[in-house]
């Protein structure tokens, strides 16, 4: 049998080959034959044994943040809102200490800017962004409670149980098709959704009630800005927009120098249909992330000879595909090998898992998993995903993505706008450049009342210097050429519009930069803070313990007097006195500390 590591590159790479499949419309037989593949090489994986990870009592963890107040469930006394948490006095200072940790790591090392942005934003943002259109998913309600469910979730869930309580009674060809169906359930329509579920009698889970017809759900929470309600608005599901928006003034207040950081530390929000997993899946969590701006041909780092010797624990995308195992190498070799794609993305990287190192986290269980072609959305050159080993499994903690700046790009031409950098030559230098003149008199006078469409198709064509060209050589050789913007077709004659490729001395440059960006989920690190720092004291299982780093400790010192003694008392009160202004301290009484009633240690 091949060993573990060997199989998940194999249900990697098959898994892989699904995705593709579906992405280019592949027949439906051989889509059916690759998910049976995979579905074969994962039911070998299930029967290895499980790697050694992260012995913890989950039970006894969660326990002690509840007991002591780390994390406790918002609106408690009302019963609770799944996917919502409030951090309590001890919670609240570790996510403060690591959240200054992060800026003095981060921003104060390589001044970086920091701004604040609000968390409602106008639908036109977020419309622009994609979000609007991209952040759904099919939702289905019991007819009797009214209760909400994820779809694809639930179906899953059912053939997953169907097939654990029939396994002896069902051919492999009818498992196969029950884990087929399973497999494509996220990648339904509605009216397939609701197909399905009609064919298996999947009910509510809570009431055993028919359920409504899938309809596709936006995860992002709406409301109405101004009392008229017509000005439609959404908390963030980001921080990154705030950031894009501020480009132009952000670059300004830097004095037009690139390359530069911006950070952002605030609340984003999700309306997960059915959140789960404590802090890893949440309706509102919080972000730290950063935005590096560089030239797109120049993504070089000041720094990166700081880092260059340190070692990192890398799960390439090919090792994903082939052998499973990941490799450890110097951020040179990595970048020598063109497998981190640049030393700024490199750069991060090395100073994220320096970063994780101080938070008390096994390093022993950390990696960075780089994405798959078939994961990245168009724009990426290459992401590499902060993964943490947890009770659970490999957890993304934190993202690094290299991408083209396509938020700018759309902000910029729906806002009409300008969002780029200037490259200033030590001399000026001699360039090609695309020449276009437009007779504004006799367009206007032909298009009239399109000139909106009409003038947005040429502004397509002024930053597009290989089709101003077609567009040219078309006009030259037929004396006409159509235009086409929307579904409308627009007839130019060769007196209206001209482009010829001419040279021209210039002095700078304009660009739009790409940008590094490391994004953190602080829920996500915070739980593995406290998975890696807790254990029980031997002999003494009901005695738990964080064992926090100092620098990320709620509580930095105990004055922990023998006597209550009142001659005791001007030294004790000079001694809290002298440690509360340097750190949060604890005074604990005679009697208390002799019961042992210290809560950290």
């Amino acid at each position: 049998m091949a060993d573990r590591d060997s199989l998940v590159a194999a249900v990697a790479r098959q898994g892989a080959a699904v995705r593709e499949l579906k992405k280019n419309g592949g027949a439906a037989a051989d889509i059916t034959a690759a998910v049976v593949e995979l579905n074969a090489l994962k039911a070998q994986l299930n029967a290895l044994a499980e790697p050694v990870g992260i012995v913890v009592n989950k039970k006894a963890l969660e326990d002690l943040l509840l007991r002591k107040m780390f994390v406790v469930p918002s609106f408690e006394i009302y019963g609770g809102v799944g996917g919502f948490y409030d951090f309590g006095p001890p919670g609240a200072a570790v996510k403060t200490n690591l959240l200054n940790l992060w800026r003095r790591h981060f921003l104060l090392e390589d001044d970086v800017l920091e701004i604040e942005c609000t968390n409602i934003m106008p639908e036109v943002v977020l419309k622009t962004s994609g979000h609007v259109d991209r952040f759904t998913d099919l939702m289905v309600k019991c007819t009797k409670s009214g209760e909400c469910y994820r779809a694809d979730k639930l179906v899953e869930d059912f053939i997953e149980n169907l097939l654990a309580k029939n396994a002896s009674a069902l051919t492999s060809e009818e498992q196969e098709k029950h884990r087929l169906v399973a497999t494509k359930a996220e990648s339904l329509t509605p009216d397939e959704m609701h197909a399905v579920i009609q064919e298996y009698g999947i009910v509510s889970p809570g009431h055993g009630a028919v359920l409504s017809a899938p309809v596709p759900f936006n995860l992002m929470f709406q409301c109405h800005i101004g009392p008229e309600g017509h000005n439609v608005g959404y908390l963030r599901p980001e921080t990154a927009q705030g950031i894009f928006l501020n480009f132009r003034r952000l670059l300004e207040y830097n004095a037009g120098k690139i390359p530069f950081g911006c950070a952002q530390i605030g609340n984003a929000f999700r309306n997960e249909i059915a959140p789960r997993g404590g802090l890893i899946r949440v309706r509102e969590f919080q972000q730290a992330e950063i935005e590096w701006f560089v030239h797109p041909e120049d993504k070089s780092h000041a720094k990166f000879s700081q880092v260059a010797s340190q070692r990192l624990t890398l799960f390439p995308k090919a090792n994903q595909l082939t052998t499973g195992k990941t490799v450890v190498l110097t951020v040179r070799e990595a970048v020598d090998q063109k497998l981190i794609a640049n030393e700024s993305l490199a750069y991060y990287l090395a100073r994220t898992a320096s970063f994780v190192a101080q938070l008390g986290i096994d390093m022993d269980r950390v990696r960075f998993r780089q994405h798959l072609d078939t994961e990245m959305a168009h724009y990426a050159c290459d992401c590499w995903d902060l993964e943490i080993q947890l009770s659970t499994g490999w957890v993304e903690c934190a993202g690094h993505a290299d991408r083209s700046c396509y938020d700018l790009q759309v902000h910029a031409a729906k806002s009409k706008v300008e969002m780029v950098g200037t490259l200033k030559y030590d001399a000026p230098r001699a360039v090609d450049v695309v020449d276009i003149k437009v007779n504004k008199g006799k367009v206007g006078k032909a298009f009239k009342s399109d000139m909106v469409l009409v003038n947005k198709a040429l502004e397509a064509l002024r930053v597009d210097d290989a089709a101003a060209l077609a567009f040219e050589a078309t006009l030259a050789e037929a004396g006409t050429a159509d235009l086409h913007v929307d579904g409308k077709s627009f007839t130019f004659a060769r007196d209206m519009w001209s482009a010829a490729k001419v040279t021209k001395m210039v002095s700078e440059e304009k660009f739009v930069p790409s940008v590094i960006e490391p994004s953190f989920g602080v829920g996500r690190i915070l739980t593995a803070v406290f998975e890696h720092t807790f254990y029980a004291r031997e002999g003494d299982e009901k005695r738990g313990v964080m064992a926090f780093p100092a620098v990320i400790a709620p509580i930095k010192v105990a004055v922990l007097p023998l006597s209550n003694a009142k001659e005791f008392n001007p030294v004790v009160q000079d001694l809290e006195r002298k440690l509360r202004a340097v750190c949060r301290s604890l005074s604990v009484c005679a009697a208390m500390w002799k019961r042992g009633g210290l809560v950290f240690v």
